[in-house]
């Protein structure tokens, strides 16, 4: 399964020539569903899926999915569990699949979709398993780049705009110069590009607000509207690359401070943190949910901890 199948290059002035059309409109849909999966993250995690799929049940071909049953599909998902995948991964793979299956349906290529009434596993837990910091940890972790050279101006920005905001990694990589310079009935936004394409606008909090402009003053790049925001710097100088920062550079980061702090995390740790500490705070629920980009509310409350905070359980109000 691989998207690089759908590549023409054209061969004259003409956008597509004779042959380069008919090479299109031969491509079976299953190809055509892969290529239109939204975004490189997706696009793996799918590929994984389908991969696993097609070594448990020996596909070659695209076409050869359209073969598929329901039998098939139960008996990959018993492999998947015999192989003691966790309830989440396994119910991730199957939706990879149903995904392909409803597009197929879409395309009239099959006449159902084999994965709709294959029971899935039911998850251990309704919570997320990414780590939230306390709030005492994420001001440690906001104070860490320490100095007045641009590196630490930059990463207490970055830091800032993600303990703030709780954007994910690629959304923080795709954040121009103008987005932080939206306004909306006054008061300044970030301008978000999510999942699906769809953009938010996100209130900009005064303390990332602040260490944004301080980066942006020492950067020298105030008139660069269209430049990326977050910019890597090149090793041996003090200077930005052109290039926006990636999300493979955001996590290493991210690493590299909260371990010398002695709690190491991921980048989507700053995500959870800002949630669960909006959650914490009394903020509604379906306004996280906006605020976040879930399409879905059943994802926001993963990060709903409300219920299971240790200084609210019972243990505590017992007393000898």
């Amino acid at each position: 399964m691989a998207s690089n199948d759908l590549v023409v290059r054209p061969t004259s002035s003409r956008a597509l020539t004779a042959p380069e059309f008919h090479q299109l409109a031969q491509v079976p849909p299953e190809i055509e569903w892969f290529a239109n999966l939204g975004t490189a993250a997706t696009r793996r995690a799918y590929e994984t899926a389908l991969k696993d799929f097609m070594r448990f049940t020996g596909i070659e071909r695209p076409e050869e999915f359209r073969t598929v049953t329901r039998a098939h599909v139960i008996a990959w998902r018993d492999e998947l569990a015999g192989r003691s995948l966790s309830a989440t991964t396994i119910r991730h793979r199957l939706s990879a699949l149903a995904s392909l299956f409803d597009y197929l349906c879409d395309q009239n290529a099959v006449t159902h979709n084999p994965v709709k009434g294959v029971k899935r596993p039911v998850p251990e837990t309704t919570e997320g398993k990414t780590p939230a910091l306390g709030d005492h940890q994420a001001r440690k972790l906001l104070a860490a780049p320490a100095g007045d050279t641009l590196k630490a101006k930059r990463d207490r920005a970055i830091l800032a705009t993600l303990l703030y905001h709780a954007l994910r990694r690629d959304e923080l990589c795709k954040l121009k110069v103008k987005d932080y310079r939206q306004e909306r009935r006054g008061v300044p936004h970030l301008k978000v590009s999510g999942k699906g394409g769809k953009t938010r606008y996100v209130p900009l909090h005064p303390a990332a607000s602040g260490l944004i402009g301080d980066y942006l003053e020492a950067a020298g790049q105030a008139g660069a509207e269209a430049s990326p925001l977050f910019r890597p710097l090149h090793n041996s100088r003090n200077l930005l690359s052109d290039q926006a920062i990636t999300p493979d550079g955001v996590y290493r980061m991210v690493r590299e401070y909260s371990a010398k702090l002695g709690f190491e995390i991921g980048a989507h740790s700053l995500r959870a943190t800002a949630a669960t500490n909006a959650l914490d705070h009394q903020a509604d629920i379906a306004k996280v949910q906006e605020w976040l980009g879930h399409a879905n509310i059943s994802t926001t409350r993963i990060y709903d901890h409300r219920k299971t905070r240790p200084e609210d359980s019972p243990t505590f109000k017992v007393s000898y």
